[in-house]
C-alpha cells in the first residue's frame, strides 16, 4: 500500500503554514499602512458643499482676506463659517439673481442657517485653538495649503499626532510675520531657518511637547 502522505506534501504544509502566518501578520500590517495614506484620510478629495463657493475666485480673484468670512479665527478657539448675513452683504448686490446663490436667499428669508459641511474634523479628545495659533504667526496655509488654488476646500494635510509634534517641537519653521498670515504665496526673505527663529523669538513661540498641550 503506498503512503498516504509523500515528501513534497511535507514541503506543501511548510508553505500553507508560511501563507497563514503572513496573512495574520500582514493584515493588520496593511490595514495600518493604509490607515495612514493620504486615501484613507480622505484628503485631496473636494469637499462637496450645499453651494457652489469657488474659494480660488474669492481669495485670489477678489483679495477677500480669510479673516472676512472666517472672522473669529483670530479670537476664538473655532474658526466660524460665514452666516448668511456675511454672504449677503456682497450678494445682495452681486449676483443677486444667480440660481447659484438660492440658498443663501432662502436660508436669509427663512432664517435658517446654511449647513455647511466640515472638512477637517478632530476627535473629540484633541484641544485645538485657533487663535493662539494665529496670533503666533502660523499661516492659513501651513494647516490648509494653497486654498486660493481650490475650486472647492480639501484636506491638505493630515493633522495626526506626528504631524502636529513635528510642528511643535520646531516651530519656527512655520512662524511668519503676523501681517503675512493670510497671504498663501509669502517667502521668508534670505535664510529661511533664520527669518523663522527671528519671527519666533518676536512672538515668544515656544515648543510645546506636553500632553497637556492638546489633551486635556
Amino acid at each position: 500500500m503506498p503512503p498516504l502522505f509523500r515528501p513534497r506534501h511535507n514541503t506543501l504544509a511548510q508553505i500553507s503554514l508560511f501563507v497563514v502566518a503572513a496573512g495574520a501578520a500582514g493584515v493588520p500590517l496593511g490595514l495600518m499602512l493604509y490607515a495612514r495614506t493620504p486615501y484613507a484620510r480622505g484628503m485631496q478629495n473636494p469637499m462637496e458643499q450645499p453651494i457652489q463657493f469657488d474659494h480660488r475666485h474669492h481669495t485670489r480673484d477678489e483679495g477677500i482676506d480669510c479673516r472676512y468670512c472666517h472672522n473669529t479665527v483670530d479670537r476664538s478657539p473655532a474658526a466660524s463659517v460665514p452666516q448668511t448675513q456675511l454672504c449677503l452683504n456682497c450678494h445682495a448686490q452681486i449676483w443677486d439673481k444667480s440660481p447659484i446663490l438660492e440658498p443663501v436667499r432662502e436660508s436669509f428669508f427663512k432664517n435658517t442657517p446654511i449647513k455647511w459641511n466640515r472638512v477637517y474634523q478632530l476627535p473629540e479628545f484633541v484641544y485645538f485653538n485657533h487663535s493662539i495659533h494665529v496670533n503666533k504667526g502660523v499661516g492659513c496655509v501651513t494647516c490648509h495649503g494653497r486654498v486660493d488654488q481650490m475650486p472647492a476646500v480639501e484636506r491638505a494635510t493630515p493633522l495626526t499626532m506626528s504631524w502636529c509634534l513635528e510642528c511643535h517641537r520646531r516651530p519656527e519653521a512655520n512662524i511668519r510675520p503676523l501681517e503675512e498670515i493670510t497671504n498663501m504665496e509669502w517667502q521668508p526673505e534670505g535664510d529661511p531657518e533664520e527669518a523663522g527663529r527671528a519671527q519666533a523669538a518676536k512672538h515668544n513661540v515656544q515648543t510645546r511637547t506636553s500632553c497637556t498641550t492638546c489633551h486635556r
